[in-house]
Parts: C-alpha cells; sequence; structure tokens
C-alpha cells in the first residue's frame, strides 16, 4: 500500500496521472455553455430577457472586473438586433479580454476571438453602410437642386410665354379693332 501511494505521489510530481486526467478550470469562470446559452437568450428577441441579461452582465462586470465577466458582457454588447449592441464597446472589452488569455480557458478565447472577428466585420460593414447613405443623402439633395432649379427654369419660361401670350392677344385686340373701325369706314 505504501508502495502503491509512492508511485501515485511520483507521478503526480512527474505530471502524469494515472486515474484521470486534468482539465483546468478557472474559479469562477463561467461554463462555455453557459454563455453560449446567454447568447442564445439575447438572439432570440425576448426584450425582458435581453435587457435581464444585459443588466446582469453589466453588473458582474461592475462589481468584479475580471477576464471572464468582461467577456460575458463583451459578448453580449457584441450580439446585433437587440438595444443595448454596442459594436465599439464590444470590441474594446473583447480586445482587453483577449490580452489576459492566460486568465481564460481555451473555450472563453474561442469564443471572444470569434466574437471579435465578427464585431470588427459589423463596424465595416456599419461604416461602409452609413458611409453609402451619406453618399445617396448627397447625391439625392444635388438631384433636388437640379430638379428645383429646372423646375424653376420652367416657370419663369412659363411666365414669359405666358406674357408674350397676353401680349400677342392684345395686339391681336387691337389689330381687329381696327379691321372693325376700317370695314365700319367702308
Amino acid at each position: 500500500m505504501a508502495l502503491s501511494g509512492c508511485s501515485q505521489t511520483a507521478d503526480w510530481i512527474k505530471g502524469r496521472s494515472t486515474t484521470e486526467t486534468y482539465d483546468p478550470k478557472l474559479v469562477g469562470a463561467p461554463n462555455v455553455e453557459n454563455l453560449i446559452a446567454d447568447l442564445g437568450k439575447i438572439s432570440s428577441g425576448d426584450p425582458a430577457a435581453q435587457a435581464e441579461l444585459y443588466a446582469d452582465a453589466a453588473a458582474a462586470a461592475q462589481l468584479t472586473p475580471d477576464p471572464s465577466t468582461n467577456l460575458r458582457l463583451g459578448l453580449i454588447l457584441a450580439i446585433p438586433g437587440h438595444p443595448e449592441s454596442d459594436p465599439e464597446r464590444a470590441q474594446s472589452i473583447l480586445r482587453e479580454v483577449l490580452a489576459q488569455t492566460i486568465l481564460l480557458t481555451p473555450g472563453e478565447i474561442s469564443l471572444a476571438t470569434i466574437h471579435l472577428n465578427s464585431v470588427e466585420r459589423q463596424i465595416v460593414a456599419n461604416s461602409e453602410a452609413r458611409r453609402q447613405q451619406a453618399s445617396s443623402a448627397r447625391m439625392a439633395k444635388t438631384q433636388e437642386r437640379t430638379l428645383q432649379q429646372q423646375l424653376a427654369t420652367r416657370e419663369a419660361e412659363n411666365r414669359q410665354l405666358r406674357q408674350d401670350l397676353e401680349e400677342a392677344e392684345q395686339k391681336l385686340e387691337a389689330i381687329t379693332s381696327i379691321e372693325r373701325s376700317i370695314r365700319e369706314q367702308e
């Protein structure tokens, strides 16, 4: 029995385990499955659940600011489609979290990396969309100004044509009245 205990102790010192494998877990670290479940809930579209998850994650990150609580907050902020979605803040938080990978599990590192890449693409897409909207708005304003100028030109032409028509009608009436007076004199 003593030899068996010594053998197991020697294996443990050398880093070998005969009975079970060592699975490094950080104390207090959220389970990756729990993080994924939270992301599913925030994506579900239920406003009450979204608000509750965000409030819980924000409070946890503020009360115990560590990589795991910040990761949860960053992941929730990274999910689009809910009122608290904030890609720029999520990007900042996830970058900070990934700077402390020694305190994260491999699953957490993967989630942070995936969502950081997604958020960065979302930020670029949002920026491009804003640029396109601004360009479209400028183009629409330019077209509107052009149309207003054309309309003003047409209205001025119409006023001039009406004035010319009035003058022509007055001249025609004067000629008609002269012809009448000549006929009456004959």
